[in-house]
């Protein structure tokens, strides 16, 4: 089945808004062997958003489109639905009297423009929105579907899980993709691929490479007709892929590097500290945010200029990682710090590691301006840890 999303709202197009609908309905689209082909976002205009439907109509099977379900006069998806499939909109009684009561049991006195969100076409049936106001279309149109849900995230996710994707999975008749994702840390994106040799050219299961901000990602693939047959074939691809690449593989999917350290420092039974000077808290929110490093987390500390209030010999990180560990009684130390203007009068960013007194530092010199060195700093500081606790 191809499908294709479409994304109704002025403010996506003026940047007031990022366009994270699209992106997750394509991850649980591939999730049901439903290729997306096309992405629009279109703005309030009904011309325009008619000529998308109709466009779509002509060259998908589904067409999934968020935004636009509200009462005001610019909210016009089922309008532009009705006109693409040449359909009277009216005001079903069932609706209205639903939509009203979800008023009242709110306490709260119904605007009469709200009425429009209770309107259907023919070849529509309604999906229920149980935490809004706004009802969702399915609409099944010469052999071609058409769902339409609101754009607060919130309410579209649980309408598609609830309404939009079983139907959508029954109709397609299609397998299921399975994937799962390695993060690899000390690689860069070439050098990963370069290892994984033929299996980058495999056809399914699929292997993908991609350069993150914590590292490289090798995202595996595996399309079946049902999730054990996928799983099956993922296996034996996965335990490949992490042969070859060996150590530089930090954990998988929704792992980060905070929580890849939190296991390691669990297995030893250690705690750590952090200390950092010019990075704007970055490591200290990244370590006190992670769920499972929290417990192991000592305590950091943000300073300005200096180390001294810390109690540290200087402001290298070395030093201020073996005060952070010194003044909380953890095992483990980490620093990262960022200068502004380096000697050559470029900005750097350096870190350190601190394990029972075995120090190890790095530094990083990209061509960046500050704010992304200093989460550039912070992600390579994690790394670091990582390798040191890994030595043990």
């Amino acid at each position: 089945m191809k499908a294709e999303i479409v994304s109704v709202g002025t403010e996506i197009l003026l940047g007031m808004i990022v366009d994270t609908n699209a992106q997750y309905l394509c991850q649980q689209l591939a999730e049901i062997g439903v290729d997306v082909f096309w992405i629009s976002q279109v703005g309030d205009n009904l011309d325009r958003v008619v000529d998308v439907f109709r466009r779509g109509l002509g060259r998908s099977d589904a067409i999934i489109a968020t935004g636009g379900l509200g009462p005001t006069e610019d909210d016009l998806t089922h309008e532009s639905v009705a006109a693409a499939v040449g359909e009277r909109i009216t005001i079903d009684p069932d609706l209205e009297r639903e939509l009203r009561e979800n008023f009242a049991r709110r306490g709260r006195p119904m605007p009469e423009r709200n009425v429009k969100q209770a309107a259907l076409i023919p070849s529509a049936t309604p999906l229920p929105n149980p935490i809004g106001t706004a009802p969702g279309w399915w609409v099944e149109w010469n052999g071609k579907v058409i769902a339409t849900m609101p754009g607060v995230p919130a309410e579209m996710r649980r309408m598609w899980q609830e309404q939009v994707r079983p139907r959508l999975r029954q109709r397609s008749g299609a397998g299921v993709l399975v994937t799962t994702t390695l993060k690899v840390l000390g690689l860069g994106e070439s050098a990963v691929e370069e290892q994984l040799g033929d299996a980058i050219h495999s056809t399914n299961p699929t292997v993908a490479t991609y350069a993150k901000p914590d590292g490289v990602q090798v995202r595996v693939s595996a399309k079946a007709p049902d999730e054990d047959a996928a799983r099956n074939l993922l296996r034996p691809m996965v335990a490949q892929l992490e042969a070859v690449l060996g150590g530089s593989v930090y954990g998988r999917d929704n792992d980060t590097l905070a929580s890849g350290a939190a296991k390691l420092l669990a297995a030893h039974g250690w705690t750590i500290a952090s200390a950092e000077i010019g990075t704007g808290g970055s490591l200290t929110s990244d370590m006190s945010n992670d769920p499972g490093l929290v417990d192991r987390y000592a305590g950091g500390f943000v300073l300005g200029s200096s180390g001294d209030l810390l109690g540290a010999d200087s402001s290298e990180p070395s030093d201020l990682a073996r005060a952070a560990r010194a003044r909380t009684g953890a095992d483990v130390g980490i620093a990262a710090v960022v200068i502004e203007q380096g000697p050559d009068g470029r900005p750097v960013g350096r870190c350190a590691v601190d394990v029972r007194g075995s120090s190890e530092a790095d530094s990083t010199r990209m061509n960046m301006a500050p704010p992304e060195l200093r989460r550039r700093v912070a992600v390579e500081a994690l790394g670091l840890l990582i390798r040191a606790l890994r030595k043990g």
